[in-house]
């Protein structure tokens, strides 16, 4: 008996359509087994957990014992004549039209596991450049385009095991599709939009930008074909469509710029204050711990504006995308001290007033401190800058 039986499957497993059908019958049952886990892990907080477990052990054993004689059916041994016959009354049952919704119910889940599972698994560098902010959108995009996909081809399957005659629906449905697309212009403009923003990868998650030249700032936490989602210095969260979006302008597009301005009065000495402005930008380029973030040397501009309190000397540092706020604040802190140990003073606001041919000249200054350059240290922070992007002039006024 057992030899006979032996013979049978080596016969029947010379068949590739045998191998076929048993690994098609084995991802049904695994996906019947995740959909009754899931629903049985509901349970959980509303049963005993003990009693929770043994359904769950009785659920698997029930879709092993069901696969096996499915396995026996799909094999044809009829010398196993109970699993033989309970496989015939299981496929019989899923040839109707409830037993194919569950398969596909089931196989749509682990579908979207599988999505979700997939897609985890697409990790952006930690560095933040083009490629990464392109991984991180794409990631969003992709995720939900298959999932939607799959939610449509599940409906459609299902209404077909349900008896509905789903290509005169659809048929309709691109009917009534085209009357509402009348109606839904802006939702069709929004995803056009988005598709072309991807395309070009005009900007993308990560990246920090201004939308309708100021109105809207911050970065991107979240892009798909339909709106933009921005995170705001202060934590708001601001979700644009993106058919409103007109002008987009990046910060963090291929490389930043620091743009390092001081202030002095006009009675300092001018050019100690632009050897002084050009010392701490060398010695910022120099530093180990700054270096990294520069791509060129500084560029010194020198004297760029006369204003009414005092002169502006700038210089312009060209940095890796979104070093820059860091970067603009240890400038700072360093020109500040470097200013102090030469003796130039940063102006106060001044005006003068005149009653009659008597002038009389407001200063604004608070209480004489102490001697700063006896305790600064400007090559050693006190409290690294953070890497916060700083606000935009819109939000401070």
């Amino acid at each position: 008996m057992l030899n006979d039986l032996l013979n049978e499957l080596t016969f029947q497993f010379r068949k590739p359509q045998v191998w076929l059908g048993l690994g098609l019958t084995l991802v049904v049952a695994y996906a019947l087994w995740r959909f009754g886990r899931t629903l049985l892990r509901a349970l959980r907080g509303h049963a005993p957990p003990r009693l929770v477990r043994g359904l769950v052990g009785l659920w698997t054993a029930a879709v092993a014992l069901g696969w096996l004689a499915v396995a026996t059916r799909v094999a044809y041994l009829p010398s196993v004549p109970v699993l033989f016959e309970l496989g015939g009354d299981i496929v019989d049952g899923f040839r109707h039209s409830a037993g194919q919704v569950l398969v596909i119910v089931a196989l749509s889940l682990i579908g979207w596991n599988l999505i979700g599972t997939l897609t985890s698994r697409i990790v952006a560098e930690e560095e933040f450049s083009r490629r990464t902010v392109r991984v991180q959108t794409l990631r969003g995009v992709v995720d939900s385009t298959l999932k939607v996909a799959l939610v449509i081809l599940a409906l459609i399957a299902g209404l077909q095991a349900l008896g509905v005659n789903a290509t005169s629906l659809l048929a309709g449905v691109s009917v009534l599709g085209l009357a509402v697309g009348f109606g839904a212009q802006s939702l069709i403009k929004d995803v056009f939009t988005g598709f072309f923003i991807l395309l070009e990868d005009q900007y993308g998650v990560g990246d920090v930008i201004t939308v309708n030249t100021g109105q809207l700032s911050g970065n991107v936490e979240r892009l798909n074909l339909r709106v933009t989602a921005l995170r705001a210095l202060d934590g708001t969260v601001h979700i644009i469509p993106n058919g409103q979006i007109q002008t987009v302008s990046v910060s963090s597009k291929d490389w930043s710029r620091v743009v390092a301005t001081v202030d002095v009065t006009y009675h300092a000495d001018i050019d100690e204050a632009v050897r002084v402005l050009e010392r701490v930008s060398r010695e910022l380029y120099a530093d180990p711990a700054w270096s990294a973030s520069f791509l060129e040397e500084p560029e010194l501009q020198g004297v760029t504006r006369l204003g009414p309190d005092g002169v502006t000397l700038r210089a312009l540092y060209k940095v890796q995308p979104k070093s820059q706020y860091a970067l603009g604040r240890e400038f700072n802190r360093r020109i500040k001290i470097a200013m102090d140990e030469a003796g130039i003073e940063i102006p106060a606001p001044q005006r003068s007033l005149s009653f009659g041919s008597t002038p009389l000249e407001i200063k604004v200054s608070g209480a004489p401190a102490p001697d700063p350059r006896r305790s600064q240290n400007r090559t050693h922070a006190p409290v690294p800058p953070s890497l916060t992007r700083d606000p935009e002039e819109e939000e401070l006024s």
